[in-house]
């Protein structure tokens, strides 16, 4: 078979954007192909210039046409897409901004344009990761539980809407900022998991104060404006309490299924069932408590209950849920958070990231009570 144009688009059909998981071709990233004997070259225009994953993408094209029998020689001519292209790659992938009638539905706060999470249909699971006190490791337990589920093959994605004390770009290991796309954000992936943070727009010891208008915006803005591809589960790390960021998240989002996170002392445990009783007053279901801090394992192979015992198991038999974890302090857990890497991705034999793998399959294996029904629709 003679290599042709037709060939080598075939080729690249394949081959996705890595941040809007699409097509090349289909976003008209493909510019041209010029053939020459054994030699292709492929003119590839990215989304925006110094895309922090050109060199994936240059990999997977050279690959992907240097299959094809008779290709010897793959070369790719670079370039960047006009504002014009962008414009239509958001269209195509995020909706038309004008919202007119037959488009496909937009998003996005600057149009009012709906939360696709809460849409009627749509399939994502929100898990709403509580506390009712800060120091918990609620943000290690929603980025692990992220990566566990990921790690089941599924697609996940993080907003840290814990606005003040942001930690989740760096608990992941996320090495780029967001790219914007025609004012659409790509959240960055790491381990398989989409995030968006405050981390990404202030300086890690720069003070976020705003009052809760600015808050509730800010929140708008990350569940529309981001570009989140209908994940299987979107995990919301939200900040200890019962404040403002939590009342707003209980109305965009009223489908979502709360999951409290404590730790094993009483004093804790009475602190984090204020945060459950507030999402039941909304009528958000509380799925599971999630006990850390557990106990410390020795050198001499003996559990440890350094914060106390029981906590966890007392406020869940009080809500009437499951307690779906027990989650240990290890070392390498607290160091891998501090350097970015998540124990989950990196250690999965670790005991903390094997409750993490049971806690993931408890997730699977329990949906939500309230369901939608997208075949059903009325006229």
């Amino acid at each position: 078979m003679s290599v042709t144009e037709a060939v080598v688009i075939d080729a690249l059909r394949p081959v996705q954007d890595p941040e809007l998981h699409r097509s090349i071709v289909d976003l008209g990233m493909v510019r041209s192909t010029t053939i020459d004997g054994g030699h292709v070259e492929v003119g590839i225009d990215l989304t925006i210039a110094g895309c922090p994953l050109r060199n994936q993408i240059q990999t997977e094209v050279s690959d992907a046409v240097q299959a094809l029998d008779g290709v010897n020689l793959v070369t790719i001519d670079f370039g960047v897409m006009t504002d014009e292209q962008r414009a239509n790659v958001r269209e195509l992938v995020h909706g038309n901004p004008a919202g007119t009638a037959g488009s496909q539905p937009a998003h996005g706060h600057a149009e009012g344009r709906a939360i696709p999470f809460a849409e009627a249909g749509n399939r994502t699971r929100t898990l709403l990761i509580a506390s009712g006190k800060g120091g918990v490791g609620k943000s290690s337990v929603t980025a692990n539980l992220g990566i566990a589920l990921a790690q089941q093959g599924k697609s996940v994605a993080v907003i840290d809407a814990d606005v003040w004390g942001f930690s989740i770009p760096r608990m992941l290991g996320v090495e780029h900022p967001p790219t914007v796309i025609d004012d659409m954000i790509l959240p960055p992936e790491t381990h398989g998991v989409r995030c968006i943070s405050m981390g990404f727009f202030a300086q890690e010891d720069q003070p976020v104060i705003w009052r809760g208008p600015m808050l509730h915006k800010a929140l708008e803005q990350f569940l529309t404006d981001v570009y989140w591809d209908d994940p299987d589960y979107l995990l919301v790390d939200l900040p200890p309490g019962t404040g403002d960021i939590s009342l707003s998240l209980a109305q965009f989002l009223p489908r979502s299924e709360a999951y409290i996170v404590t730790t094993p002392n009483p004093a804790a445990q009475k602190v984090a069932q204020r945060s459950a009783f507030m999402f039941q007053q909304v009528n958000i279901e509380v799925k599971g408590v999630i006990e850390n801090m557990s106990w410390f394992t020795g050198d001499d192979g003996k559990h440890y209950q350094l914060f106390g015992a029981g906590g966890g198991k007392d406020l869940a038999d009080r809500l009437e849920v499951d307690l779906i974890g027990r989650v240990p302090m290890t070392i390498p857990m607290r160091e891998g958070s501090d350097q970015g890497r998540p124990i989950m991705a990196v250690d999965p034999a670790n005991e903390a990231s094997q409750v993490f793998a049971q806690m993931a399959e408890w997730v699977l294996a329990h949906a939500p009570s309230k369901r939608t029904h997208p075949e059903l629709k009325i006229n």
